[in-house]
């Protein structure tokens, strides 16, 4: 007789026996780049109000999305993702989406600017009330020589380090000892679920299903830019093995 999960996530053909909203178990995504016109996420409200629809359909009953702030590329102000955030409340109300709660972070690339907006008098965009969660990412390939750096400084200014997808950064392929390093010195590590099938690489699909299997994941996010992303997370992520798997995890996801 087939198990619960079984039932629930099938196996490599099942994609009839999946529920379509089987992330309703973490509540909340923490990372995502839904509001309009501000990075390489949607560009218009149309395209944001359409990946909430998708993103409510797997089971989120809050988004809190988080638009690069990233040097002079991506210039955006807390000011001006509250702006956003009011614009897409508005057409959620008027295009029908109800039922979901929608907030503001961002996702900080650690780059010399950083350090500048931490010493500002202007608080950074953190999430979860009182812990006071900054999601952060670094380049893909270098790793950042004052890494160790600015974690001290954040959480020296009361804010708690989250690492956005870890499992990307090729610095860390080989050296997952030092990726454990960083969890052990503070930093809560935050998954892209689409890695799980493989979507970004192979490798980051093993350094995924690797934190996973040792229990070094903290918070789960969808990372997502466009529909592709979401149809992805649908039809390749929920039939795996190892998304049953990390939600088994007392991922922070459902306190958010």
């Amino acid at each position: 007789m087939a198990s619960f999960f079984q039932k629930l996530f099938g196996g490599a053909n099942a994609s009839t026996s999946i529920d379509p909203a089987a992330l309703a178990v973490l509540g909340a995504d923490m990372h995502s780049h839904v509001l309009p016109g501000l990075d390489d996420g949607a560009e218009t409200v149309e395209q944001s109000v359409a990946l909430l629809r998708a993103l409510q359909s797997m089971g989120y009953r809050k988004l809190i999305m988080t638009p690069h702030i990233m040097g002079d590329f991506y210039k955006n102000t807390p000011t001006g993702i509250r702006a956003a955030l009011a614009q897409l409340q508005v057409a959620a109300t008027a295009g029908g989406v109800t039922g979901l709660q929608l907030e503001c972070a961002a996702e900080y690339y650690l780059d010399e600017w950083l350090q500048q907006k931490i010493d500002s008098e202007e608080p950074l965009l953190s999430f979860g009330g009182d812990k006071k969660y900054v999601l952060f990412e670094t380049s893909y390939i270098n790793e950042p020589f004052n890494f160790r750096e600015v974690v001290f400084n954040l959480k020296s200014a009361g804010y708690q380090p989250v690492l956005a997808h870890p499992e990307r950064y090729t610095y860390f392929y080989g050296r997952f000892q030092e990726l454990e390093k960083v969890r052990e010195d503070g930093v809560l590590l935050q998954l892209n679920l689409n890695s799980l099938c493989g979507y970004y690489s192979p490798g980051a699909r093993k350094i995924a299903e690797r934190l996973v299997d040792a229990g070094l994941v903290d918070m789960v996010g969808t990372d997502a830019h466009n529909l592709k992303h979401t149809e992805t997370l649908r039809l390749k992520v929920f039939p795996t093995d190892y998304l049953r798997k990390v939600l088994a995890l007392p991922l922070l996801n459902t306190s958010l």
